[in-house]
């Protein structure tokens, strides 16, 4: 296999602050591989047999509950690293990890785990860092499901997304890779018929535009008034 180069890894935030040297050493042991839309990269309770790293596409992450249901958890942006169950402890991957749209991926064994991060400890830092934040949004969202209203719930997940995703446009703050009505109630524990009635209501009160696939928030401070329930004065 052909080496990779580093400029796969040199702009992202994860490898700054490492040396040249490092940063193709750390590559050394990595494989790129592509992954059509709706493809999966791992499945739920499967084996950990490797880590990620994004380089281009969105992965939507989901974890199937005891009763079948799919929840979205969160999706992953270009940069990110996921599929770290070594991190947490784990043996098996705690969710699916699914191509929101075709992507590129670098993945390192599971067993090398262990030794880039006591090799590269800014690599390992930043990765241990990231976890405890998803930890901590997964903690944010447990709360919005048992507290918030539904209206509340997707306004929430919408400006998450486009504040991870957002691309500005003459429109608005565009989310930047599809998604369906069906993905926004998976993501905020409702329905399709609940959603899509939200959504038409909110694009006739000009604070969102949505087509097929495609959230566009034209007026985000709107928004955050639906998310913490408040009217305006």
């Amino acid at each position: 296999m052909a080496a990779l180069d580093r400029s796969l890894i040199s702009r992202l935030p994860l490898f700054q602050g490492m040396a040249h040297e490092e940063q193709s050493e750390i590559l050394r042991s990595a494989r790129s591989s592509r992954y059509a839309k709706d493809s999966a990269i791992f499945e739920q309770e499967t084996e950990a047999h490797s880590f990620f790293v994004l380089i281009a596409g969105h992965i939507r992450v989901v974890r199937t509950t005891p009763d079948g249901q799919q929840v979205i958890a969160r999706y992953i942006s270009e940069g990110e690293i996921f599929g770290v169950a070594a991190a947490l402890g784990r043996t098996t991957y705690p969710a699916s990890a699914i191509a929101a749209v075709d992507c590129v991926v670098l993945a390192w064994p599971n067993a090398l785990w262990s030794e880039l991060a006591r090799r590269f400890p800014t690599f390992g830092s930043t990765t241990y860092r990231t976890v405890g934040n998803r930890l901590q949004e997964t903690q944010t969202r447990v709360v919005e499901m048992s507290t918030e209203q539904v209206e509340q719930r997707v306004a929430h997940a919408l400006l998450r997304l486009a504040n991870q995703t957002g691309r500005k446009t003459e429109s608005g703050i565009e989310i930047d890779f599809p998604i369906s009505r069906q993905d926004i109630a998976e993501m905020t524990g409702t329905t399709l018929h609940t959603v899509s009635r939200l959504l038409s209501k909110w694009e006739e009160s000009g604070i969102i535009v949505s087509g097929r696939q495609k959230v566009t928030v034209k007026d985000a401070h709107r928004l955050v008034v639906l998310s913490e329930n408040r009217t305006k004065g």
